[in-house]
């Protein structure tokens, strides 16, 4: 508390004396979502890799605006058929805006051992493209969380008017979002890179039979390790020598890590600030996965309203700020990971249901302490509830994918 309360008083009372007047943020990069991403004007990336280069460079405290696709750059359509999502391709994911690279007001970038502030000013789905999608994947192509009881892909789309959304899939629902970045992080360096490639690869070799926990789960792969296939790696020509070596040992996008990444935070939004380790010299910031809305995580793998967005940010460094206020939790001083102060904005309701799950499996059988399992039997407690006011099943399950579970959520129902 002591170190996160002088870092707030230390960032505040610098903002203070920096205040200028309103400006219009600068795009510094911009997409267009009826392009491929390997299309766009500045080339996308869905890997994480020190040496991929930065396409773009702000000044500390300079107010720019990022364009983004959606995680699946475009590959769902605005429709009635869940084939898209049955055969979407999951290697390619998650489609990154980025890297821009990070300087002070003397030109000097962001240094390793660094903290680099990055405040949220504005963000929503790109304008002219106010729609968006959820989506369970099919079990042959991955599955999600309660695959065992929808093995089938489903889809739903969403349009968005101003802080609502409804979806002509679940006729009757409309609903206040919360917009917030899915993915937003620092490049690592390469003894992080070779570190979270040595662990996740040691879990992969490891295998299921050496966990206890959640065993009733459907089984995701453990880990998503490096794959050429699919690679984008920004400016780098794809089948260079650079590339090969590059796309050979880069990381996916799929977990969060140490340098943020996939949190899936769904208040990281308006007037929310994220406080990133850097680790290579210009921080080289990158950002996707925009959410008009999510759950407390998210219980498929598109379990968000998933859409092309923009984020309009401020950056800040705070020099040798990993020493001052990160504390390492591994065995060296790259294991810390990022602050995320929440804004103030988020809707309010005052009414919710809350839905009780045990550790009990639908087998009947008893686990200890399994959260995961008591999760699942929560889960589907709610949505045979809600199923029984005259919606399917899985038209439930898709709203499920983004209700504030945790909190609750106010949803508007017209039967």
């Amino acid at each position: 508390f002591f170190y996160h309360s002088s870092l707030l008083s230390f960032i505040r009372l610098r903002a203070l004396y920096s205040a200028m007047p309103p400006r219009t943020p600068r795009l510094v990069i911009s997409v267009d979502p009826s392009k491929k991403p390997w299309e766009q004007e500045k080339p996308l990336h869905n890997r994480w890799h020190p040496d991929i280069p930065a396409v773009a460079e702000v000044e500390e405290g300079e107010f720019f605006r990022v364009e983004m696709v959606d995680c699946l750059g475009g590959e769902i359509h605005d429709d009635d058929s869940a084939e898209d999502i049955k055969h979407a391709n999951f290697l390619a994911v998650h489609y990154l805006s980025g890297p821009v690279r990070i300087v002070d007001s003397k030109g000097v970038p962001a240094k390793p051992g660094d903290l680099l502030v990055v405040e949220i000013c504005n963000l929503g789905p790109l304008p002219g493209h106010e729609w968006g999608f959820t989506g369970s994947p099919d079990r042959e192509n991955g599955g999600s969380f309660l695959t065992d009881h929808f093995p089938y892909a489903t889809k739903a789309i969403w349009y968005m008017e101003g802080i609502y959304t409804y979806s002509r899939h679940i006729p009757g629902v409309r609903f206040p979002g919360l917009v917030h970045p899915g993915l937003i992080g620092t490049a690592p360096s390469k003894e992080l890179l070779d570190i979270w490639n040595e662990r996740e690869r040691d879990i992969v070799e490891r295998g299921s039979a050496a966990f206890t926990l959640s065993e009733v789960l459907h089984t995701r792969p453990l880990a998503a390790l490096p794959t050429k296939m699919s690679a984008m790696l920004g400016m780098i020509q794809m089948g260079s020598p650079q590339w090969e070596k590059i796309a050979a040992e880069a990381a996916r996008t799929v977990p969060g890590r140490e340098n943020g990444g996939n949190c899936d935070i769904k208040n990281l939004s308006r007037g929310s600030k994220a406080y990133f380790p850097v680790f290579v010299e210009g921080a080289n910031l990158s950002m996707g996965d925009m959410h008009f809305s999510q759950g407390d995580g998210e219980i498929a793998f598109c379990g968000a309203i998933e859409m092309s967005g923009f984020l309009e940010l401020k950056c800040q460094i705070l020099r040798s700020g990993m020493e001052k206020f990160l504390s390492p939790m591994g065995p060296s001083k790259l294991h810390v990971n990022p602050i995320f102060e929440i804004g103030p904005v988020e809707p309010h309701f005052s009414e919710w249901l809350v839905f009780e799950g045990v550790s009990v499996d639908e087998k009947g059988r008893q686990h200890y302490l399994d959260a995961s399992v008591a999760f699942k039997r929560a889960v589907l407690n709610a949505i045979d509830y809600i199923s029984k006011f005259g919606y399917t099943k899985e038209q439930v399950l898709s709203l499920f994918f983004f209700l504030r579970k945790k909190q609750g959520s106010a949803v508007e129902f017209s039967f």
